[in-house]
């Protein structure tokens, strides 16, 4: 069973006004075939998070560990990660001019694989999960994420989830821009790959809508770069009626709930 375990990370950013730590010792263990959603308001670190993971450069760890299989994380480049089985479905897309989302799949999982896929099959299985995801077939041959609509983007992280089979899939902010009829296909998607139990998945999100479709098994509450507050499904139905003004004290995150009082709450978890 595949296991992503972070210890007491920390990661830094470069601004105009020098070097700004943004997560402060995060802790967090996340199992094949877990679900595990990351809540919290806008600003506390939840996609530093994400592509801090993911290997994005423009983030500093200054601390802390992340394993995957017990092997180090942060000492592999951004292509190992993917081939360890990590895999990130971005915020925001970027657009790769000149490449065919159908050759743009396929290069991707001969390169996870380490061989091409059989071509029949290949195309088979690329047909079964766009027809699944309400995607044109015309779509393959566009070039990736080049004009799409933000609801065409989230549809294709979630075509390259389903096709390369990842061991932990990052979702950060899915939901976002997304219409009601999209959310729920890209929210179909996601489920289809949970079923199989091979996948851990690590949901980020600002708002529960998407928790109606998605059902999560752990719940995290990220406020300042840390996780506050921890529990089940239920965190995110009190969520959805308090808000996060009792971890922020309004506008302010200077009353988030301290990391030893998370440290109780897990020891009598």
């Amino acid at each position: 069973m595949a296991t992503l375990e972070i210890r007491d990370l920390h990661v830094t950013v470069d601004t105009e006004q020098g070097s700004k730590e943004i997560l402060r010792g995060v802790d967090l263990t996340v199992r094949q075939g877990e679900t595990h959603a990351i809540m919290g308001p806008n600003g506390s670190g939840k996609s530093t998070l994400a592509y801090s993971l993911a290997g994005h450069p423009k983030y500093t760890v200054t601390g802390g560990t992340v394993t995957l299989d017990g092997e180090d994380v942060l000492a592999m480049s951004v292509d190992e990660r993917a081939r360890a089985g990590m895999f990130l479905a971005m915020q925001y897309p970027v657009e790769v001019p000149g490449v065919t989302v159908s050759n743009f799949l396929r290069t991707a999982k001969t390169a996870i694989d380490g061989t091409a896929p059989n071509l029949r099959t290949w195309i088979r299985d690329m047909r079964s999960a766009m027809q699944a995801l309400r995607i044109d077939p015309a779509f393959a041959e566009r070039n990736v994420n080049e004009g799409f609509s933000g609801g065409e983007k989230k549809r294709h992280e979630i075509l390259q989830m389903e096709l390369l089979g990842p061991k932990l899939a990052i979702l950060d902010e899915t939901d976002s821009g997304l219409d009601v009829d999209a959310l729920k296909v890209v929210s179909e998607g996601v489920n289809r790959v949970r079923a199989t139990g091979q996948v851990g998945v690590l949901l980020i999100t600002h708002y529960t809508r998407i928790l109606r479709y998605i059902r999560p098994d752990f719940v995290h509450v990220f406020v300042d770069g840390r996780i506050v507050e921890e529990g089940g499904p239920e965190l995110a139905d009190r969520l959805e009626d308090e808000g996060y003004d009792r971890f922020t004290g309004g506008a302010s995150t200077s009353t988030a709930m301290p990391a030893t009082a998370v440290s109780a709450t897990r020891a009598g978890a």
